[in-house]
């Protein structure tokens, strides 16, 4: 049987037995989305977020990329931060990366990939900041998982550095913005206990006054 033919043969079984445990499920979904999450993950097919969540679809919020990379200047990432806090109203997001990325990998050296290069720089910038605690790792694959982790904690500040995450905070909405990461090897994730909620957990630089109006 063909792939595809066997995908959609899936989907069918998955969709009956939703509706057999809850025959309203779907009507119920299709009415309204009010997830209290934002995942921006990895777009690895390993890291699915719904199911290491254990939530169902309607309760996370999804934004996926190569290495989980926030930059100020990617219109798509931003759109999605901007649509979950300020119209779903989402409490939390949630940055999570995962050990032995392979985007992680690919920035740490020098070989050309093709236009992937211009993404990885960022990880690059972030390599670049923890050169020295990072060659001191002899451990090659201990070493990836370091830079994993601060990957994470880079992108987490990008999202807590953004307008829509900081003018949320001055209307007075609850929004905690979390850096996690994932394993592959046992399925668990781990809080890199960096939760920020407020602008005066960021740099003075970063923190940006009322819009103007």
């Amino acid at each position: 049987m063909d792939s595809s033919r066997t995908l959609l043969e899936n989907n069918k079984k998955w969709a009956e037995a939703i509706k057999a445990e809850d025959p309203t499920f779907f009507e119920q979904l299709a009415a309204q989305q009010t997830p209290e999450y934002l995942w921006i993950g990895c777009s690895d097919s390993r890291v699915p977020a719904n199911q290491i969540l254990g939530k169902m679809p309607g309760e996370v919020f999804v934004h996926r990329n190569i290495a989980n990379v926030v930059i100020h200047t990617d219109l798509n990432c931003q759109s999605v931060i901007q649509y979950a806090v300020e119209v779903l109203k989402v409490k939390h997001v949630i940055v999570c990366g995962h050990y032995g990325c392979g985007g992680v990998m690919a920035a740490m050296g020098s070989s050309q990939f093709g236009l992937i290069d211009n993404w990885l720089r960022n990880i690059k910038d972030v390599y670049n900041r923890h050169e020295q605690e990072l060659l001191a790792i002899e451990d090659e694959a201990e070493r990836v998982n370091r830079l994993c982790e601060y990957n994470v904690l880079a992108q987490q500040e990008n999202v807590c550095n953004t307008t829509t995450i900081q003018n949320a905070w001055a209307r007075g909405q609850e929004l905690h913005v979390h850096g996690w990461i994932y394993s592959i090897k046992d399925g668990l994730l781990r809080d890199l206990r960096s939760t920020i909620s407020e602008p005066a957990q960021l740099a003075n630089v970063y923190q940006v006054g009322s819009p103007a109006g």
